[in-house]
């Protein structure tokens, strides 16, 4: 029996929070692991995948898709439907020359089919009429914090790092499926680097759709009025020292403007008041730790976790 009979091949359909968490790569990196050929894609309807293999590897891989998901990942529904023909063999050509003595010489145009023995993450696909849950935007990882801090990295303080772990997802997304076209970052064509990162499968910025880096992503910088003062490192100082001396900031965030002041400068909480015609209605707090936080609040364990 050839080793194509030998083969099975599945259809799975996964709906959920499953774009922009990372899911593709995870799916690659799980079938080539397994020795599964195949693809998968976004769509508008969920991840759809196209497995093909010995049964017994199908079998691991979709145990696996749902134990070993992306934590930050939310399966709702996984559908999984036997296909008859497995992996829908792609047609090659081939070209051969004979001769056969006098005249011109005979070429013959050879078609054969056999699977493709990859594993490929293939192009969005849209569905009319299909939604998909958005991935809230993700604090940032323990991996990128070092990296922000690492003298030697290229992301060095930059104040857009991301991978697929983390950063920004609901709100830069303009459609779906999430792709880099569909949101904000659309505008920013990554650089050599950042490009090699997103092809590489060993890399967990691989599909990440919003990498970038100082090269080539959005910067930061501090504008007064019409005309744009200080950019990247001196505009963040610049700020904080607005702020140390009781100033109110605007801060155009991934969501839009905040208006930032010291909570703990009276003076510059009255001045936010009243610019926000806001006379007594709370203030949204962010603290640099636990610790600050239970100077003015107490904060049980589960909260603490």
């Amino acid at each position: 029996m050839a080793d194509s009979q030998l083969l099975s091949a599945r259809y799975v359909h996964i709906t959920g929070v499953v774009q922009g968490v990372g899911f593709r790569p995870f799916v690659y990196n799980l079938a080539t692991g397994l020795g599964l050929s195949g693809w998968v894609l976004n769509s508008s309807s969920g991840v759809e995948i196209e497995a093909v293999g010995s049964t017994i590897a199908l079998d691991q891989f979709v145990e696996r898709l749902q134990s070993e998901a992306p934590p930050i990942s939310r399966i709702e529904q996984i559908t999984v439907t036997d296909i008859p023909n497995p992996s829908a063999p792609a047609e090659q050509e081939t070209q051969s020359v004979c001769s056969c003595g006098a005249g011109d010489p005979i070429r013959l145009l050879l078609r054969s089919r056999r699977p493709n023995p990859q594993f490929i993450i293939r192009h969005s696909e849209g569905r009319p009429g299909e939604f998909q849950p958005i991935s809230p935007d993700i604090s940032v990882c323990d991996d990128c914090l070092r990296e922000l801090f690492d003298p030697d990295d290229r992301r060095y303080r930059y104040p857009f790092i991301n991978c697929t772990n983390c950063g920004p997802r609901f709100t830069i997304i303009q459609d779906i499926p999430y792709d880099r076209p569909k949101t904000t970052m659309s505008p920013f064509e990554m650089c050599p680097a950042c490009q090699a990162e997103y092809d590489d499968p060993t890399n967990r910025r691989f599909h990440a759709q919003p990498n970038a880096c100082p090269v080539c992503g959005p910067q930061v910088w501090l504008q007064v009025g019409e005309s744009q003062v200080l950019r990247g490192d001196e505009a963040v100082l610049a700020v904080r020292k607005m702020l140390v001396e009781g100033g109110v900031v605007a801060i155009k965030g991934l969501g839009g403007f905040h208006l930032a002041c010291d909570a703990t400068n009276d003076k510059s909480v009255a001045l936010l008041r009243e610019r926000k015609g806001r006379v007594d209605k709370p203030f949204a707090l962010m603290a640099f730790d636990c610790e600050m936080i239970e100077r003015f609040c107490y904060v049980n364990e589960d909260e603490r976790a």
